[in-house]
């Protein structure tokens, strides 16, 4: 047998080489599987600025929106143009009517409580709702057959974004909604219920902060 004979200097090169390979290997694992640190970091800054992503041209149209229906309201958020022939409410909040021949009271009248959920409103929040509840229900009463699809159509032509949106569901033959208003630290929503003449819209609220949730609603 023929021994084949080299030089050590001749078997450098390999042995090098494979100590950079597992130099290599040891390195990537302990980077997490081979991902590049600047790599991961910069997922992770990407993640955590999700919510912090610029406005949309939607959401600045329908920050424009509250704008506008707020404006009847003073600066003070009571209504510039609101009713002023409220009956007289007595000190739990029911309108008091006079029988025939009855006097009306000498006293000052003491104004009832505000109950749920006026009572968790600001003034301009308050005083906006009428707005919104008006235009709504003009809007949806002309709707005969008020499927989801549709009162979806017809939020979104008034300037109700589909985020905005929530509960979308039929009902019957009619379909249930709910509007998530708040701006401002505010907690106004509105409930809605298209069914053609009958369509109603109600004032409601919900937590100030975090995601809009149908159980939370208060009306």
């Amino acid at each position: 047998m023929t021994r084949i004979r080299a030089s050590v200097s001749a078997f450098a090169p390999i042995r090098r080489t494979l100590v950079t390979a597992a130099l290599a290997a040891l390195v990537l694992t302990g980077c997490g599987g081979g991902e590049p640190s600047g790599s991961r970091a910069a997922r992770d800054d990407a993640d955590s600025n999700v919510s912090a992503a610029p406005s949309t041209p939607e959401q600045v149209a329908f920050a424009a929106m509250l704008d506008k229906l707020a404006q009847p309201c003073s600066p003070t958020g009571a209504a510039a143009s609101g009713p002023t022939d409220q009956k007289p409410t007595g000190a739990e909040g029911e309108q008091q009517t006079l029988a025939p021949g009855e006097s009306p009271p000498t006293g000052p009248i003491e104004p009832g409580a505000p109950t749920e959920p006026a009572a968790q409103l600001n003034d301009r929040d308050l005083c906006a709702s009428v707005q919104h509840e008006q235009r709504l229900i003009e809007a949806l009463q002309t709707v005969p057959e008020p499927t989801p699809a549709e009162v979806r159509r017809i939020l979104n032509g008034l300037g109700y974004i589909d985020e905005r949106i929530h509960g979308l569901e039929r009902d019957g033959k009619a379909t249930r909604f709910y509007l998530d208003l708040r701006e401002k630290g505010g907690r106004l929503c509105e409930a809605g219920l298209a069914a053609g003449e009958k369509t109603d819209v109600t004032v409601c609220t919900v937590p100030a902060d975090g995601p809009f949730a149908a159980e939370e609603v208060r009306r």
